[in-house]
């Protein structure tokens, strides 16, 4: 518990120190207006899928690949792109930014802790539409296994999302962008290759499974197949996400920057200054992004970069629908700058 504590607050300092877990930041992308989470994860990921499977060619790691359930990837990533829009945190960075005294991420918490119970509860009826199940599918199974031609491919992608990562940099065009991106992806790589290393957790990153985990004990709607299937990842994930909390609530502290804050800058510009309305909308973006989640089995961290780093095919379909869902909503329930 202590160790995954740790490794909680570790990772909710690296998304500190490049601002990826702030509303504006993430809300950001949605509008086009800053990519510097899109820069993040592309570094992550590709790093990250270089380092993870020769780790995992060594031995020192095992596979943790999602399975591709076709309806539940492609549907749950465009629902998860438009939570994240509206709501402007994921999973793992509500817990950072309620720690540094944000008020609209506690509404996402009490939001998304909603959207696991009632997607518990509508599981048995929406079964049919999550599927087909193709099964765990990634690169290396398609390869035949440790090949050269296998770890030669992953070389070629590894540097193509790394290259992704330089080139979105070089055609953005905002004045105060910086390369802490980089370092915050370098370290989300070594962290999440650290995750899985049999000697430490022998699992992914993952952020999203806490809530339905939470929600259904509070509520003691436990009887049931599903929470029976996450209550190993959630009861981890919980005490990751604790750390993540924490990590926000001592070094914002620590920097002087915690501030009880409902309403944030990029609201104002595209929205309006309503507390009221922040909050709902919050509160409604956190349903639907773990409703999402729950229906693609992942969330940002837990599909996107760790899945992302096993090369998954499940993982990076559920991105490119993510990030349709994400664009999708920033153009419509954002619009144009006031």
């Amino acid at each position: 518990m202590i160790l995954t504590v740790f490794l909680g607050f570790i990772f909710g300092g690296i998304l500190q120190y490049a601002k990826l877990n702030k509303f504006n930041t993430i809300s950001g992308v949605a509008t086009l207006s800053d990519l510097t989470v899109a820069k993040a994860i592309a570094m992550a990921v590709g790093l990250g899928a270089i380092l993870l499977n020769v780790s995992i060619g060594m031995g020192w790691a095992g596979y943790h690949v999602k399975p591709f359930v076709v309806g539940g990837i492609i549907l749950g990533g465009l629902i998860f792109g438009v939570g994240m829009a509206i709501l402007g945190y994921c999973p793992g960075t509500l817990a950072i930014s309620l720690g540094e005294g944000s008020a609209d991420a506690l509404a996402g918490v009490i939001g998304g802790l909603f959207g696991g119970l009632i997607y518990t509860v509508l599981l048995p009826s929406i079964q049919g539409i999550l599927g087909p199940d193709l099964g765990k599918i990634s690169v290396n199974s398609i390869a035949g296994g440790n090949s050269a031609a296998f770890y030669a491919a992953t070389v070629v992608l590894g540097l193509i999302f790394i290259g992704i990562a330089f080139g979105v940099h070089k055609i953005e065009k905002r004045p105060e962008k910086n390369m802490k991106w980089l370092l915050a992806g370098i370290l989300l790589a070594l962290l999440n290759t650290i995750v899985f290393s049999k000697g430490v957790s022998n699992r992914p990153i993952g952020a999203s499974t806490t809530f339905p985990y939470v929600a259904d004990w509070l509520s003691g709607f436990t009887n049931n197949s599903y929470f029976e299937k996450i209550q190993v990842p959630g009861n981890w994930e919980v005490f990751f996400l604790l750390g993540a909390l924490l990590s926000g609530l001592i070094l914002s502290l620590i920097r002087g920057e915690f501030k009880i804050q409902l309403i944030h800058e990029n609201w104002v510009k595209y929205k309006n200054n309503s507390a009221v309305s922040r909050a709902i909308w919050a509160f409604i973006g956190g349903f639907v992004l773990i409703f999402g989640a729950r229906m693609a089995g992942g969330c940002t961290s837990g599909h996107v970069i760790s899945g992302g780093m096993q090369l998954a095919i499940s993982s990076l379909v559920f991105a490119v629908f993510v990030f349709a869902g994400l664009l999708i909503t920033g153009r419509v329930f954002y619009g144009k700058a006031k």
